[in-house]
């Protein structure tokens, strides 16, 4: 069973989007999917309520009660983590996982918070022995804008305990097209393909980095 879990501490980093989007992606890949929101916030599941029955189904599962049993018959789990998460709570999100997706937006704010969650992230075991695989994503990104080249700066100068590069995978834009697809229970690949395919064309490296060998545990 895959599972990729999509986390940074700090709120409002679209994790959300992240992992709605990341479900669509693998159930269009005809995998049975289940998307574990961890939230009380419940954005994720409340994604799930909205989305129609016609499309590819993706099975929600509440995760903030304590137990999750996501079913046997699951291909991929995508986590969709809670805010401000610490600590135990941390580790045992980690412990469920085979990879890590951190979304960090480009704010002075956001980066600093980011820095310090990924100070505490890689001192887990799990993550120091590479029994879980790590990698940043820009998130929400104005594609030409010095905002967006000081946030890649800062995300490929992140290292792993080992010495090397943290991967930066991926580049995602601010963007209406995930506005109007979360409105209606959808990810971006789900709407017209002519308004999305600049959008399509941002994701694939990171698509193809968490089907490859490297996203893996070791």
């Amino acid at each position: 069973m895959r599972s990729i879990l999509v986390l940074n501490s700090k709120g409002g980093s679209g994790k959300t989007t992240l992992a709605t989007n990341l479900a669509v992606f693998y159930a269009l890949r005809r995998q049975s999917v289940a998307l574990v929101d961890c939230d009380p916030q419940a954005s994720s599941y409340d994604w799930l309520q909205e989305r129609p029955e016609t499309r590819v189904p993706i099975k929600g599962v509440i995760g903030w009660e304590g137990r999750v049993r996501v079913g046997g018959n699951t291909d991929v789990v995508i986590i969709d983590a809670p805010a401000a998460v610490h600590g135990r709570a941390l580790s045992e999100l980690v412990k469920r996982s085979q990879t890590v997706v951190m979304p960090v937006l480009p704010t002075a704010l956001d980066m600093r918070a980011a820095h310090r969650f990924y100070e505490e992230i890689t001192d887990l075991s799990r993550i120091h022995n590479r029994q879980v695989k790590i990698a940043t994503v820009a998130n929400r990104v104005r594609e030409i804008s010095p905002s967006r080249w000081e946030l890649e700066g800062f995300l490929r100068a992140l290292k792993l305990p080992d010495g090397r590069r943290l991967p930066f995978i991926a580049c995602l834009r601010n963007s209406q097209n995930y506005v109007r697809a979360s409105a209606r229970g959808l990810g971006v690949a789900e709407i017209a393909p002519s308004a999305v395919a600049h959008d399509l064309e941002l994701w694939r490296p990171l698509l193809r980095w968490l089907n490859g060998p490297y996203a893996l545990p070791d």
